[in-house]
């Protein structure tokens, strides 16, 4: 691992713990050569199912995209950095657990919806804005109103 401030190839682990769930191992590290700091993160590496996209083109499983979208939902919301973490790694696992060779992207868009509308309605609104893609206000403002009925006792 190089330095992510001076490219230097060598550092000392100073805290080693691992990430609400056990997910991953935070490792705090400490460049030999110029002394700064920096984290770390390590995860078992499993078998991600292809993603089928909406236009039938099949690629590799992206955590990046997943995170990005969940992020761009979120925020300015109250929402910690730890809590986005845990909401990728339950649709990871629901990805590794299916079992499948194969995943549509509205299937895993299903997934993060259902762990935002728990999360925080208003970035659940947000994403499935953009996942479900509405084709007019109507569509959106029921959307809304189902939202609110499931919020009232």
């Amino acid at each position: 691992m190089k330095c992510p401030f001076c490219g230097y190839a060598e550092d000392k682990v100073v805290d080693s713990r691992a990430t609400r769930g056990g997910e991953a191992i935070r490792r705090r590290r400490e460049c030999l050569e110029c002394a700064r700091r920096y984290t770390t993160y390590e995860r078992i590496e499993e078998f991600y199912p292809r993603i089928i996209k909406r236009d039938g083109a099949r690629e590799d499983y992206d955590r990046a995209k997943i995170d990005y979208g969940i992020k761009l939902a979120c925020s300015k919301r109250p929402i910690s950095t730890e809590q986005l973490d845990e909401v990728v790694c339950r649709v990871e696992n629901r990805l590794i657990e299916s079992g499948l060779r194969e995943v549509g992207s509205e299937q895993i868009g299903a997934w993060i919806s259902d762990e935002l509308r728990e999360l925080d309605p208003v970035a659940y609104v947000r994403f499935a804005s953009v996942y479900r893609g509405f084709d007019d206000i109507g569509a959106f403002v029921a959307e809304l109103r189902e939202l609110d009925l499931e919020g009232k006792p």
